[in-house]
């Protein structure tokens, strides 16, 4: 299998992998953490879909879609901290000024997933965090000690996803999901 990981600049992919089957449900489109919660609670029906087509459109992307072939597999977002609700978020904390970016939502299709693709996009928003000069990239993993994860909260990642691709564990948060602890990972760029 080889997947390929590319920046997220084709919409239609990227309702595929966050949209939701009727265009004015009320769902994420992976926007609840990338803009302010006032904004996000503001938008109903088909507007969430036209601000990600807007951030689509944008340099850098909202994130990175992962292929198999030519069909879209997988989703991750990964933005610069100070443009997300992590900016502002009292239960992660913030390690020191540098210039982060954050990896938020990890997504593989169903009938996909078991297959490593989750390890490809990690390092796909690795790689798109770098390329627009990122001097660190963060992610706010499940530190679920290798107990499965419910797959609706499974978004965030574990710990272990985030060793694998090199990052460690920076700091402990307040936040919980699922209950699990969520931490603080972390991989500096030396940029």
């Amino acid at each position: 299998m080889a997947i390929e990981v590319r920046p997220a600049t084709e919409f239609e992919d990227v309702r595929t992998m966050v949209g939701p089957k009727r265009p004015d449900a009320n769902v994420c489109w992976c926007l609840s953490y990338r803009i302010p919660s006032k904004q996000n609670q503001a938008l109903h029906g088909t507007e969430r879909g036209d601000l990600m087509k807007e951030l689509v459109a944008q340099d850098p992307p909202p994130g990175v879609l992962a292929y198999d072939g030519g069909e879209v597999v997988g989703w991750a977002a990964v933005h610069p901290r100070a443009d997300t609700s992590f900016a502002v978020n009292r239960k992660i904390p913030h390690v020191d000024d540098l210039e982060a970016w954050s990896v938020w939502c990890i997504r593989v299709r169903p009938g996909h997933r078991g297959k490593g693709i989750s390890h490809h996009l990690l390092k796909g928003a690795v790689e798109l965090a770098r390329s627009h000069g990122a001097a660190a990239v963060e992610g706010y993993p499940v530190d679920n000690g290798g107990r499965k994860v419910d797959l609706t909260m499974a978004y965030v990642g574990t710990r272990k996803l985030f060793e694998d691709a090199g990052f460690t564990k920076a700091a402990d948060t307040e936040s919980i999901l699922n209950g699990f602890p969520r931490v603080l990972m972390r991989l500096d760029l030396g940029g």
